[in-house]
């Protein structure tokens, strides 16, 4: 079984939902007393959040970088990233390692083709909904359209995030908030929903809506189970 590397506490909340997954999935997969091999870096978040909301993106994929890089010394076999947002330093951290990054958008991507979808709607901070990197990683590697919130519902979904999820506050309101968004999102041809912040599968799952729901952080844990299970 391979090592997984994983950059973790961006929040420690979903951090937490990633071990307990990886766990479960390499207990699943190989069976009896097998857990996962976990390496893991839980940062700080607040100064990495400090970081985003400044714009320092560079500067916060240096301290990723210098995190992994310790991770792969250490013995990681792989690499993840466990947040959508800090993708946008994936070919920065990628580019300080020799083992592979799984990237969160290719494994999402798959599980979207695996369903016969090509146009998703898309919940995540406000820098995931906004900027390409994530969107565009779809498009151009993937050749799947993504649709965003408009604004104000952009600003609802990335609030509740950073003042609520990333705290573990978890508020029926803000549910329904984002079923009303979602629903929105349907109307205008999305065929599923990506849960693109690792937190939001811990305010709504499809117990909630009938709409399908990708939640990324489960995605991107089975990806790593599959590939560090796999047979050399």
């Amino acid at each position: 079984m391979k090592t997984i590397g994983l950059l973790g506490g961006m929040s420690w909340e979903s951090t937490a939902v990633y071990y307990r997954l990886l766990n479960e999935g390499v207990k699943a997969e190989l069976g009896g007393l097998h857990s996962a091999s976990i390496l893991m870096h839980s940062v700080d978040f607040a100064p990495i959040a400090d970081l985003q909301h400044a714009g320092k993106w560079e500067e916060a994929g240096t301290l990723l970088a210098a995190a992994a890089g310790r991770l792969e010394r250490a013995g990681a076999d792989m690499m993840l990233i466990g947040t959508n947002t800090m993708h946008l330093v994936a070919p920065q951290v990628s580019a300080a390692i020799s083992v592979p990054l799984l990237h969160i958008a290719d494994a999402t991507a798959q599980t979207i083709k695996a369903q016969g979808m090509q146009r998703v709607g898309l919940l995540a901070t406000r820098f995931t909904m906004e900027k390409d990197f994530y969107k565009g990683h779809l498009h151009d590697h993937h050749g799947i359209e993504t649709i965003v919130p408009d604004a104000n519902d952009r600003e609802t979904v990335n609030r509740v995030i950073y003042e609520e999820l990333c705290l573990g506050d978890l508020r029926e309101t803000s549910r329904q908030a984002y079923i009303r968004i979602i629903d929105k999102l349907v109307a205008e041809g999305a065929e599923c929903i990506i849960l693109g912040c690792t937190e939001i599968g811990l305010l709504i799952n499809e117990s909630h809506t009938n709409t399908p729901l990708l939640d990324t952080t489960r995605i991107h844990a089975q990806a790593a189970v599959a590939l560090a299970t796999a047979a050399d």
